[in-house]
Order: C-alpha cells, then sequence, then structure tokens
C-alpha cells in the first residue's frame, strides 16, 4: 500500500463520517457557494455530481467492495473514470491541479513542481517531524513516474476504472502532508469522537501497519496550525487548505476561525480562499 492511497481512503472515510450522505442530498450543480449547500466533501461531491451529470457512479466497484454510498463517494472523488478539461484529470486530482499551475508529471511543474526536496526531507525526518515513521514507505517508492499527482491520486479510488498507478517518492510525500491536514481540519469543531475515529479507521482497510499508525498518529496530535504551514512547502498553501476545507462541513464558527486563521498563515487574500470555497461548491468564508 501507499500513503496515496490511505489518502484516498482516509478522504472517503472522512467523508462518511462527517456526514457526507445527509450533505449530499443538498449537493447541487458545481460552483455554487449558497448557504443551503453542503460544506466540505458534501458540497464538493454536490459539485462533481452535477458536472458529471450522474454518471459518475459507473466504477469498478466490483473490486472494490462497499457498494453504495462508499462506490459513489469514490466515484465523484475520483473523476469517474473521465476527465477534465484540457487533458487535466477529473475528480479531486483535477482540482488540485488546477490550483498547482498544470499538471506536469513526474514532479517537474504545477503541483509536483512546488515541492523540490520535499520526499528526501520526509525521509530523513524533515518536515519537523510531520512525516515522521514513514521511511519504510518513502524507500519503497520509486523515485520518479512520468504520471501527475491528480491522477495518481484519482487512480487510487477503488471506485474509478483505471488501475492504480505507483506513486513516486515526491508524491508519496506530498500525499501524506495533505493527510495531516485533513485530519487536523476535522477535528477543528471539536466533536471528532471515538465514533468518528472508528468509523474512518475502519475504511482504511488493508492498508500496511506503518500507514495505519501514521494515522492514528495524526488523530491522536494536537491541533497545531503554525507547525502545519511552517511546514507546507512554499506555494503549497492553496493546495493543503483546498484539503483541509474538503474535510469539514463548514457549518460552526470553529470551523470558519480555523480556516481563517490556515489562510492567514498561507498569506492567502480573501478572494482567494473565496474562490477555492466557490469551485468546490462550499459556502464563502468571506463576505
Amino acid at each position: 500500500m501507499s500513503l496515496m492511497n490511505t489518502l484516498a481512503k482516509v478522504a472517503i472515510g472522512v467523508a462518511v463520517a462527517k456526514g457526507a450522505k445527509a450533505m449530499m442530498n443538498k449537493g447541487g450543480s458545481a460552483g455554487t457557494s449558497s448557504a443551503g449547500q453542503g460544506g466540505g466533501l458534501g458540497g464538493l461531491l454536490g459539485s462533481l455530481a452535477g458536472a458529471a451529470g450522474g454518471s459518475a457512479g459507473a466504477s469498478r466497484s466490483s473490486t472494490g467492495g462497499g457498494g453504495g454510498l462508499e462506490d459513489m463517494l469514490g466515484g465523484l472523488l475520483g473523476g469517474g473514470g473521465g476527465a477534465g478539461s484540457a487533458g487535466m484529470p477529473g475528480g479531486l486530482g483535477g482540482l488540485l491541479e488546477q490550483l498547482g499551475g498544470g499538471g506536469a508529471a513526474g514532479g517537474g511543474g504545477g503541483l509536483g513542481g512546488l515541492l523540490g526536496g520535499l520526499a528526501g526531507a520526509a525521509g530523513a525526518g524533515g518536515l519537523g517531524g510531520l512525516l515522521s515513521g514513514t521511511d519504510e514507505t518513502m524507500r519503497r517508492a520509486p523515485e520518479t513516474n512520468d504520471q501527475s499527482f491528480g491522477s495518481v491520486l484519482n487512480s487510487q479510488f477503488d471506485q474509478t476504472p483505471e488501475p492504480a498507478i505507483e506513486p513516486s517518492r515526491e508524491q508519496e510525500a506530498t500525499a501524506g502532508l495533505m493527510l495531516a491536514a485533513m485530519i487536523q481540519a476535522a477535528k477543528s469543531d471539536g466533536t471528532f469522537d471515538d465514533g468518528e475515529r472508528d468509523k474512518l479507521l475502519s475504511k482504511l482497510g488493508d492498508v500496511d501497519a506503518q500507514e495505519a499508525a501514521f494515522v492514528k498518529q495524526q488523530m491522536a496530535a494536537p491541533m497545531d496550525i503554525d507547525a502545519l504551514v511552517n511546514q507546507t512547502p512554499n506555494g503549497m498553501g492553496p493546495q493543503i487548505y483546498m484539503m483541509s476545507v474538503l474535510a469539514i462541513d463548514l457549518d460552526s464558527q470553529d470551523e470558519a476561525q480555523y480556516l481563517h486563521k490556515l489562510a492567514q498563515g498561507y498569506g492567502m487574500k480573501p478572494k482567494s480562499v473565496n474562490d477555492i470555497h466557490a469551485q468546490l461548491g462550499v459556502p464563502s468564508l468571506y463576505t
């Protein structure tokens, strides 16, 4: 397994744990940000469902098991097997690539190009120890590949038709940082209780012991926005902010304050923040 695969599983697990089924019933067309639309993954899924015209449920669910809500979540987040505009991947990976300025493969540009040296630092216990305990995962990963981060992430969802693509070392380190950001954000409303933890962990399935331990470690760690900001490579703030939005419902002041502090830490302007929210179908943070 890999941190990239674990990120895909956690994305689905957080969606279920935070009540995405109810939010999806409110989902509308892409790009809306009205107060009635669900936040976080629910808003994203509503947007993707509208853009996909309801066809994103077609999947390789026969290999993934589960069925029902999980199949729908995985199919939508993985792009439903479809491509985005101008050759970009669809689904969650495509949105991240757009924020990264392109889908260049192998870390040569776009999202990957923002992460020079990240994998080496992570393998050596860098990033302030954020990715400590993942050394073996990094060693197993190939140095490079010819695929963009978004395409690799989309391929990890069991419900998408394409086979899973093996992530590069840099892509694994990126996935680990996004995992930590999602889990921290999910705790920001103060209601991430034992039941939600158990539900999320149950979605991890057959991830190896090291990756399961990494997720549990992040769940147990106290929230620390300053540490997350300091450990984020320059230029990667918008992607980490987006993944943080996906992990919450955005229906409480605690969550809004968390996102406000995170955006401030990354030096993001209100318009840029609101643009991300609109793209995800999530209520705006700023008026």
